[in-house]
């Protein structure tokens, strides 16, 4: 159960969410316990939305962008963020079972995806405080200075995420995977 109430429905949620759980309902279908538990703050519900939405328009494009939530969950720790996006990984980005164990531990069988997930990495690792030869390694592997923007944004929503679901102990909703912890 989790720490703080879990709306049953969107009818529970605060009045000034149901739209955007309505929102979110039509996009995929349901709505998962994360955002019905957001939805207790709705200025955050929203902005949640609000960086998930603009980054679904990143050229880094689905497959990157679900194994950096995989990296940053198995990372970070998160059970409900590494079992949703594995869902999500397998389902939508049509990731193999391989391609996702290998990004729960920074890695990749696609060399540029690898570089991706290693700078992910580097930057929960160092708070954000990487290298300049981080930076142009990365930059090296063929990443624009938009795409590095935007590992960073992916990196930092997903990190926002994680966070929600530990301090708030998220009750997993799909496919329960328990996420491994950095060291």
């Amino acid at each position: 159960m989790s720490r703080i109430p879990t709306p049953a429905d969107i009818s529970a949620a605060p009045e000034q969410s149901r739209p955007l759980l309505e929102g979110v309902q039509k996009k995929i279908g349901m709505v998962p316990n994360m955002y019905r538990l957001v939805s207790n703050s709705p200025a955050t519900l929203e902005g949640l939305l609000a960086l998930n939405g603009a980054l679904s328009k990143s050229t880094l494009g689905g497959a990157v962008t679900e194994r950096i939530a995989l990296a940053v969950a198995n990372y970070n720790g998160c059970t409900y963020c590494n079992s949703a996006h594995t869902f999500l990984a397998r389902n939508v980005a049509k990731l193999d079972d391989a391609e996702i164990a290998a990004a729960r531990t920074g890695n990749a069988s696609d060399l540029k995806a690898s570089y991706a997930l290693k700078f992910a990495q580097e930057i929960i690792r160092e708070r954000g405080r990487v290298s300049e030869e981080d930076v142009r390694r990365a930059r090296n592997a063929g990443f624009s200075d938009a795409e590095l923007v935007e590992i960073v944004a992916h990196v930092a929503l997903n990190t926002l995420t994680n966070y929600l679901n530990e301090v708030f102990d998220t009750e997993v909703d799909f496919p329960k995977l328990d996420a491994a912890r950095a060291a």
